[in-house]
């Protein structure tokens, strides 16, 4: 059963534990003064929420929901769908998967909420082993319409096992995805003793430090000790190092992944250099 219909704001409710972040930025105020303007051109989809009348669960259309609320609309068209908690999410994930940005994060959660869904409706899957159990293995089909391969999709849902801490280092590009994986693997205790570490040297491990944490844990547990004498080698690429936070620039600089900020932060810092140079030339 599907049907459309305008539905009042405070009747709609996030998806349970869903990982795509809404983010209250500059985007979202675009897309709110958007709203404002032409209204919400696309329904959101929704399904009835259970052992709640006239409540409805997001499927998909979070973004639109919070631009909604900024633009003090009262209610919003949505596309009402009959749908079980695990065929919902399955739609969630495929539905934003394909969005131009994605963060590391959002898309390592958005595999495991697939998965598990999956796993319900009766797929088999072994994510921790190489042997074949089914023709139609539930990995494989997760990351099948991303592109992405078994293993691919395996060691994004590792990164779920990071701490939050670590993983926002991920996402912010400061520690690459396959160091990161290695690092999945060591226990929560382990990771913050490496967090305190990251702080302290003010970098993060290359991958070589990385599968060296990960081998060690695994033999014989890392201790605060190692993890400080690994962290304290000097690593090319990690000298006089210059950080600002991202809160001051973000309003100045395109979106992008690191490199490209990095990249635009360089050409930008090389015009003020030229315009302060020509300015000198015509104070001679």
């Amino acid at each position: 059963m599907k049907n459309t219909k305008n539905i009042l704001i405070e009747k709609l409710h996030a998806f349970e534990n869903h990982p795509y972040k809404v983010q209250d930025n500059e985007e979202m105020e675009h897309l709110a003064e958007s709203i404002r303007e032409h209204g919400v051109l696309s329904p959101i989809i929704v399904r009835p929420k259970e052992n709640a009348e006239d409540e409805y669960e997001i499927i998909s259309g979070h973004r639109r929901v919070m631009a909604s609320k900024k633009a003090g609309i009262a209610e919003i068209p949505a596309l009402i769908v009959s749908l079980d908690r695990d065929a919902a999410a399955i739609v969630l994930v495929d539905s934003n998967l394909h969005r131009e940005h994605i963060l590391p994060s959002e898309k390592a959660f958005a595999y495991k909420m697939k998965l598990e869904a999956m796993k319900h409706q009766g797929w088999r899957s072994d994510l921790t082993s190489t042997q074949v159990v089914s023709k139609s293995r539930t990995d494989e089909a997760v990351g099948a319409d991303n592109g992405d391969s078994r293993e691919q999709v395996r060691r994004y849902i590792r990164l779920t096992n990071l701490i939050p801490e670590i993983l926002e280092y991920v996402d912010e590009g400061r520690i690459s995805f396959t160091p990161a994986v290695e690092l999945s693997y060591l226990n929560e205790q382990e990771q913050y003793d490496l967090l305190e570490q990251m702080e302290i040297n003010d970098c993060t491990p290359s991958l070589s430090q990385a599968c060296r944490f990960k081998k060690i844990s695994y033999e014989q547990g890392l201790t605060p000790e190692v993890i400080a004498e690994i962290m304290s080698e000097e690593k090319a690429n990690q000298k006089e190092m210059f950080k600002v936070p991202m809160e001051r620039i973000r309003k100045y600089i395109p979106k992008g992944n690191a490199k490209q900020t990095e990249e635009f932060v360089l050409k930008a810092c090389e015009h003020y250099y030229k315009v302060l140079q020509r300015k000198k030339e015509r104070s001679l």
